[in-house]
């Protein structure tokens, strides 16, 4: 499965069945968190089998079923642009985890913080979790905002890299599929503006990650 395939079929999913995730599986993962963590500088990590984190009724309000693993996102809290790269870096691992077969969702406020086993060093916290397995469904496609609404490039003047890019972009999960960044080109460098609210941040590296691996190109990412 290509980058672009993996974008294309990996939906949000809140259902799993009670199947360990496989050695194989385990080792790929642990292998690109590894290269995510030494890339970007992050604290990321996966936990298996501990459904404690999803034990909440905050769960139940997120539509969550058996969740037992879960990778933790967790960073610097002096770094400004660490919700940025949590949201890139998590994106990737989750792209890889649907070429191997797994199912995942992000989940930003649905989980018991106080009962996540991630190991958290002093300077560090936790900006959220991806729930992670094999689902009970292969989920849904989200519902996206026209085009027109999310990029100031009109069809017939987008190079098809950069057209191949919004399509990723579109594709992006983001907080309850608020989708509040905007595409622009800028001497024929894709541009991603993300406005605030929640999880704004996170959702501007996902976004980002989408572009990027479905474009083959390089884009510049900014707040307003």
């Amino acid at each position: 499965m290509t980058l672009r395939e993996a974008i294309k079929n990996r939906h949000s999913v809140r259902k799993y069945i009670d199947r360990p995730i496989s050695a194989e599986c385990r080792e790929e993962l642990e292998k690109c968190i590894q290269e995510c963590n030494e890339e970007s500088g992050l604290h990321l990590q996966v936990i298996y089998d501990e459904p404690g984190c999803f034990d909440t009724l905050f769960t139940k309000y997120g539509m969550f079923e058996n969740v037992a693993n879960y990778i933790a996102l967790v960073g610097s809290k002096a770094e400004k642009d660490v919700e940025e790269r949590a949201g890139y870096q998590g994106q990737k691992i989750v792209l890889r985890a649907q070429q191997l077969g797994l199912n995942t969702c992000w989940v930003g406020g649905t989980f018991s913080r106080g009962k996540c086993s991630a190991r958290i060093l002093p300077g560090e916290k936790l900006l959220c979790v991806i729930a992670i397995g094999y689902g009970a469904n292969q989920g849904n496609p989200h519902k996206s905002k026209p085009v027109e609404k999310l990029c100031g490039v009109p069809r017939s003047e987008m190079p098809v890299w950069f057209r191949n890019g919004v399509v990723g972009a579109m594709m992006a999960p983001t907080a309850m599929n608020q989708q509040k960044f905007f595409i622009t080109l800028e001497d024929n460098e894709a541009v991603i503006t993300a406005g605030r609210g929640f999880m704004a941040a996170i959702d501007l590296g996902i976004v980002q990650c989408n572009f990027e691996a479905a474009s083959g190109h390089a884009c510049r990412i900014q707040m307003k």
